[in-house]
């Protein structure tokens, strides 16, 4: 933040709420030694609420009538299962991917709805605690508006992709579909066709992982960008004489795309978790 009696500008605002908590700053483009410590925290504190929430609701499971946190989890599960059955054809392969593939969109879910909470609310609190403890002056609340957080989630997927993909064919099976597919051939046409179809299957898993990843944070980054010009909007009419109308635009804007972004928020857990069965229902089949 400002210092104490110094107003930032919009762009100092728009700048400052974009720059996460690390633990050292970052001075080249790729640098595995420095850590979002923001986006770790929120990250791991909700992946822990959500796999305690999903044993708390499955220790509260009965015959009888269910109540509506029991009919919630049960219309999710059957969500997953239903999508899960049509994809992944392999019985013991899809009870665990359709567990991976629940625990990702609650996960993402609970990380996607930090996004509703008002833009300055944890921030402010952030900046009366984080540098009395000697710590920079930065949290982003929206770990999945974090690249690094979404790529590691898809590069995931990834190893999950290879590791079904080894364990369904066999490693020479894998490996021959990495060098046989998807252009075929016979005899001296196999041996020519071999090394372009083993760059176009690395090209391929590339992309998938790359845009799996690229897909989440992209539309959450948009989504954070729209709640903090919202937030601008009324920080405006605060500090105008004449900013009333500036001041019910903002409530009416805030309103529409917080209700908007629940529906966004949603859609992006679902597109992740069936991109997710999609990919490892992949790796199961041969070219």
């Amino acid at each position: 933040m400002a210092a104490e009696g110094q107003a930032l500008t919009a762009g100092d605002y728009i700048t400052h709420h974009l720059v996460h908590l690390q633990n050292k700053k970052q001075v080249e483009i790729i640098d595995f030694s420095v850590f979002n410590l923001d986006s770790l925290f929120w990250s791991i504190s909700l992946g822990l609420t959500a796999v305690l929430f999903m044993a708390y609701a499955a220790r509260r499971v009965h015959s009888g009538v269910p109540g509506r946190l029991q009919g919630l989890v049960e219309m999710l599960v059957e969500l997953v299962d239903t999508q899960a059955k049509g994809i992944v054809h392999n019985e013991t392969s899809r009870r665990a991917v359709s567990a991976a593939a629940l625990t990702a969109f609650v996960w993402i879910f609970l990380m996607n709805a930090m996004d509703l909470v008002p833009v300055d609310a944890i921030p402010q609190l952030w900046h009366w605690a984080g540098p009395a403890m000697g710590l920079p002056d930065y949290m982003r609340v929206v770990a999945t508006a974090d690249l690094s957080i979404t790529l590691g989630m898809s590069s995931f997927v990834f190893a999950m992709c290879l590791y079904y993909g080894i364990k369904v064919k066999g490693l020479g099976g894998f490996v021959k579909d990495l060098f046989s597919a998807p252009f075929h051939g016979h005899g001296i046409g196999a041996v020519l066709l071999a090394p372009f179809n083993f760059l176009l299957n690395l090209i391929e898993y590339a992309a998938k992982t790359i845009s799996h990843g690229m897909r989440l944070f992209g539309n959450m980054y948009a989504g954070e960008l729209v709640f903090m010009l919202i937030a601008l909007m009324g920080a405006s009419a605060a500090l105008s004489l004449s900013g009333s109308l500036l001041f019910v635009g903002h409530v009416i804007a805030g309103t529409i795309w917080a209700i908007f972004h629940i529906l966004i928020i949603t859609l992006q857990a679902f597109i992740f978790m069936m991109l997710t069965l999609i990919y490892v229902g992949q790796a199961h089949e041969s070219h």
